[in-house]
């Protein structure tokens, strides 16, 4: 997978992680990635359910030592 920016949202809490990733995702072109870190466990929904609203494409998702990793294509 081709990542075009990495967002580092860890240690933040909500809404921060949206808002971050909105901010980051407004600099990408549509079909590029954006690989999203956030410890936030509230991002498990909000950042799907963000990316889906948005016309965005969760890509995958995954979970590991309490970090929480999204990789979402720009629609």
């Amino acid at each position: 997978m081709n990542v075009n920016k990495v967002l580092d949202a860890k240690g933040l809490a909500c809404p921060m992680p949206v808002v971050k990733a909105k901010k980051a995702m407004d600099e990408l072109t549509s079909g590029q990635v954006l690989e999203i870190q956030t410890t936030d466990r509230g991002s498990k929904n909000d950042l799907p359910a963000w990316a889906k609203a948005s016309g965005h494409t969760v890509i995958d998702m995954k979970e590991e030592n309490d970090v929480l990793t999204f990789w979402i294509q720009k629609g």
